[in-house]
């Protein structure tokens, strides 16, 4: 869907590295004025058209660092925390009541 490898988190996508060797970042909207300041970050599109708040392109040049991916996994997993709970949580088991 997204034209690339993607990693998940509790079943939500987190980030996806593009075709092209941009990351595309699922961040917080809250974030994302902040976010889109730093080097390399802009507004995700897809088919020509801008996808939603918090939904970030990071050029594959501003991602070329083990500190800069991990800046971006981590502005990601935040937010994926913050919609789904802490990573490791506790589900039931097919068929537990």
């Amino acid at each position: 869907m997204f034209g690339g490898l993607s990693f998940m988190v509790n079943e939500k996508m987190v980030v996806c590295v593009r075709g092209d060797g941009d990351l595309l970042v699922r961040a917080d909207p809250g974030r994302a004025d902040e976010l889109l300041t730093t080097k390399g970050a802009r507004p995700a599109e897809m088919a020509g058209r801008a996808m939603n708040s918090g939904w970030i392109a990071v050029a594959d040049e501003a991602v070329a660092t083990d500190e800069t991916v991990g800046f971006w996994i981590a502005a990601a997993v935040e937010y994926n925390d913050k919609q789904t709970g802490p990573r490791g949580r506790s589900r039931p088991q097919k068929g537990a009541r």
